[in-house]
């Protein structure tokens, strides 16, 4: 967990009043955010026992009239480059890429650590300023933040993440304190545009309400009217997914649209089916972009959001483009513009990615602003979102060791400092881990592979890292993450942690 450092004091050590603005937030707003983690938990346990994720009953959101008034500054977001807060030169290079949108990023993409969490909103300030810079050492010279119509996001931690450390008597919540610790020192007349945010993780429509109630509440001890802050929101849990619009309609108020996360979607649909036997995914790479369990949603969120007046945005591609390799970075680009077709013809209004060459492509994967008035009534509100894995993809070995490789490596990295990193041309974050970690566990609690067999992988792909002295830190981080990765997939340690 994310603990502040020892002898660390809210008083001395954050910007001046703010321990008096931060404790009434803290008392309102955290004891709501331990319930719904406690929620979560439950949800998980019955789905795990056969109870899974459903729709809901017809509702005000779901049969009455409503939209959102979608600003102009954010009515092109064909393309949103995301990357972690706390490198400054990611962050500028991201803001002078040309992409519509950049995200900058406090939460899986960067080290849940204290010190980068600083860095990060100390980063996010300067760079809603304006004023981000870094040294490049290749050219030399600093660079800065060229004027653009970019509209930047910031992603904060998820409802399900603590903070320790800041009072002693106890945790707090990780996105109230990333959140409140944002705003209380932005200076709002300062911005190009209201202050945008990424919610991540959410799991039900429920949770809106605490996140409407913190928005409009940041925004009114700031002077502001208590619309101001907008967002967006990732769907990255299943049951997350049946509940979108209900979701929308308790975030009116803030919501300009609704992203599939598919990566840590595609673990919680792993996670809330762990016990079926059926739903035992194939290797990772293997599972087309279009599989089902991915489509039927990537349709259902456009119809939603359009519905409304909302933009919907797909997802990460993870293969990377690689400057270095002429045949990976064709493959990696022509990956790319089949990827974001695909969710164009969905009806997606736009997409995300993480390096600056992928701009260009995506963006003409979408040839209009926007597929707002696409909108057709009558959609089918309730697709089957657990259609069969049956026939999809490859079960193998060699996907199973693939998958432990790249567990020990992202430990690795993380134990290093890096929340993602770049292993064997895919860019792997939190997400991916986990999704890794899931599927290990899944193949040998249905009997796809033993246990012993696993450690034996384990030893081997250590063994093989270690020789090739390719990956960052010593032969003792990799040994940790090894041990660690490990234990977490023997001791079922899968929450989005």
């Amino acid at each position: 967990m994310n603990a502040a450092p020892a002898g660390f004091s809210i008083e001395r050590d954050l910007a001046p009043g703010f321990a008096a603005f931060y404790r009434p937030l803290h008392d309102q707003f955290t004891p709501r955010q331990q319930e719904l983690a406690a929620l979560r938990k439950r949800v998980l346990a019955a789905s795990q026992a056969g109870e899974r994720p459903t729709y809901r009953p017809p509702s005000a959101a779901t049969t009455e009239t409503w939209s959102i008034e979608l600003p102009a500054w954010c009515l092109d977001q064909r393309n949103q480059m995301t990357g972690p807060s706390d490198e400054a030169d990611l962050c500028v290079k991201m803001l002078n890429s040309g992409a519509p949108g950049v995200m900058l990023d406090l939460e899986d993409s960067m080290d849940n650590a204290w010190d980068h969490s600083m860095v990060g909103i100390r980063n996010v300030i300067a760079a809603l300023y304006g004023e981000l810079t870094y040294e490049d050492l290749k050219r030399g010279g600093t660079v800065s933040i060229k004027d653009s119509p970019t509209v930047t996001w910031t992603r904060v931690r998820g409802l399900h993440l603590s903070q320790a450390g800041v009072y002693s008597d106890g945790l707090t919540s990780a996105s109230l304190f990333d959140l409140a610790y944002l705003v209380y020192q932005l200076d709002f007349s300062r911005l190009k545009h209201p202050l945008c945010i990424y919610i991540p993780k959410s799991e039900s429509a429920d949770e809106a309400l605490w996140w409407r109630d913190v928005l409009q509440t940041l925004a009114e001890l700031k002077g502001r009217p208590k619309d101001y802050i907008k967002c967006m929101a990732l769907c990255e849990a299943h049951p997350f997914a049946f509940q979108l619009e209900e979701f929308a309609y308790n975030l009116r108020e803030h919501l300009l649209g609704i992203n599939l996360g598919r990566w840590d979607y595609m673990a919680s649909l792993i996670h809330f089916n762990f016990d079926d036997p059926a739903w035992v995914l194939p290797d990772r790479n293997t599972i087309p972009h279009d599989v089902a369990f991915f489509q039927n949603l990537r349709t259902l969120i456009p119809s939603i959001c359009h519905k409304h007046g909302m933009l919907a945005i797909g997802g990460m591609t993870a293969l990377y483009p690689s400057r270095e390799d002429p045949e990976l970075n064709e493959r990696a680009l022509t990956v790319l513009a089949q990827d974001k077709k695909n969710e164009a013809t969905c009806l997606m209004d736009g997409a995300w990615t993480g390096h600056p060459d992928q701009n260009a492509i995506a963006v003409a994967q979408f040839p209009e602003p926007n597929q707002l008035a696409s909108y057709k009534p009558g959609f089918d509100a309730h697709p089957d979102l657990r259609p069969s894995v049956a026939g999809v993809g490859k079960t193998t070995v060699d996907g199973t060791r693939a998958a432990v490789r790249t567990v020990i490596r992202y430990r690795n990295g993380y134990l290093n400092g890096k929340g993602a990193s770049l292993l064997d041309g895919y860019m792997e974050d939190l997400a991916t881990d986990r999704i890794y970690r899931l599927m290990i566990a899944q193949r040998i609690k249905h009997g796809v592979i033993p246990a012993a067999d696993v450690s034996r992988l384990f030893d081997e792909e250590l063994a093989t890292l270690i020789e090739s002295g390719k990956d960052a830190g010593t032969p003792e981080t990799l040994r940790e993450a090894r041990a660690i990765g490990e234990a977490m997939i023997l001791e079922g340690h899968f929450d989005p942690i």
